[in-house]
């Protein structure tokens, strides 16, 4: 109520204070999208600056600095003359959230999932290896505990999924190589909750998957790293090709 006992009317927000806060993110985020998708193809050049401005209703300042990130993540090339180039895939920068993002969104073949599996199991493959010389009688203790409250869990898959997670974490910390479990955890944050990477989720392959942990912390108690590379490998591309939805020739998997 205002001092006249008059309710306040109603205003609907300036167009301006309805963007979002950051306007360059915004662009980027757009144009990385664009770039991927081919609306700007490779050995193109994007749009001139006013066209960008105009395009996106923003200023010279948040066109150019979006342009800077872009080029942070390898998407464009600014060259004297011919403007700003985009890039082949080959120069981006995959590990990047933005650029992962729209490259599995347009990913037809699930090519690109099929290399982070791949890269996801060398990794871990190495680091359960190292687990199985190094793991002490508290991870050990801590791998069976997980492993048993995951059986528990097979009707409950995100429950089920959250202690999954926790499992491969308690290997890579057991490993030491600190650099590999950023990559891996990198890699899962942001392909982790993507309905394309996570698939189908019933009790049955909840029972499966666990079978194969089981494998894991087995070979890992007995101080057997051939064993525990061996058993991480298999349960890594066997749960992959269970969740895969089918597309396209999975026989990036086999090396």
């Amino acid at each position: 109520m205002t001092a006249s006992g008059r309710q306040p009317i109603a205003t609907a927000a300036p167009a301006w204070a309805r963007r979002p806060a950051n306007l360059a993110s915004a662009v980027t985020a757009e144009l990385v999208q664009r770039i991927v998708r081919g609306v700007h193809p490779s050995g193109t050049s994007l749009p001139p600056e006013p066209a960008l401005c105009e395009a996106f209703s923003v200023s010279r300042t948040v066109i150019r600095e979006a342009v800077k990130v872009l080029q942070e993540k390898g998407l464009v090339q600014v060259r004297q003359g011919a403007g700003t180039v985009v890039t082949p895939p080959s120069a981006w920068n995959t590990l990047d959230q933005l650029v992962l993002t729209a490259v599995i969104a347009e990913d037809d073949t699930l090519t690109v999932l099929d290399d982070l599996v791949v890269t996801r199991r060398l990794l871990e493959s190495d680091m359960a290896l190292v687990a199985a010389r190094t793991a002490d009688t508290g991870t050990i203790a801590r791998l069976g505990a997980l492993v048993d409250r995951m059986d528990q869990l097979v009707d409950d898959p995100v429950a089920y999924r959250d202690q999954d997670q926790a499992f491969h974490d308690t290997i890579m910390q057991a490993s030491g190589n600190s650099i590999a479990r950023s990559v891996v955890r990198a890699l899962e944050s942001q392909v982790g909750n993507t309905a394309r990477y996570t698939g189908r989720t019933e009790r049955a392959l909840c029972v499966a998957s666990n079978q194969g942990h089981r494998r894991i912390y087995e070979r890992i108690a007995a101080h057997d790293p051939g064993g525990a590379a061996e058993a991480m490998s298999t349960h890594i591309t066997e749960a992959w090709l269970v969740r895969r939805s089918g597309a396209g020739d999975p026989g990036r998997l086999d090396r």
